[in-house]
């Protein structure tokens, strides 16, 4: 079974800057692929960033620029720097893992298998 604890969200001024953390455990191939989703209020799920296990990243179009995702394969810890943080990305973000990467016109994704984390809040003002 798959298990994902973030941590690392808060609260922060536009302009700003946070670093997520992920830390996971589990199947070596249920976590091949490894990512993070927000949602806020009124907003369906969104698809933010992926790594796959050749580090490969995937970023949806708000994001690119921003946000940098990555992976410390030793640690098992997933990563998100989020930079230059405006007000729209104020959201619950969730990590996220799966068997494989997908990316469509509307982002990066994952199949029906995925698992979730409980999710760790981030409001920018």
């Amino acid at each position: 079974d798959v298990q994902l604890v973030e941590s690392g969200g808060g609260s922060v001024q536009a302009g700003g800057s946070l670093k997520l953390s992920c830390v996971a455990s589990g199947s070596r191939n249920r976590l091949s692929c490894m990512g993070w989703f927000r949602r806020s209020p009124g907003k369906d799920r969104e698809g933010v960033a992926n790594i796959d296990e050749e580090g490969r990243t995937y970023y949806g179009d708000s994001v690119k620029g921003r946000f940098t995702i990555s992976k410390d394969h030793v640690q098992n810890t997933l990563y998100l720097q989020m930079n230059s943080l405006k007000v729209e990305d104020s959201a619950m973000y969730y990590c996220a893992a799966d068997v494989r990467c997908y990316y469509s016109h509307y982002g990066p994704g994952m199949g029906p298998t995925a698992t979730f984390g409980q999710g760790t809040q981030v409001t920018v003002s």
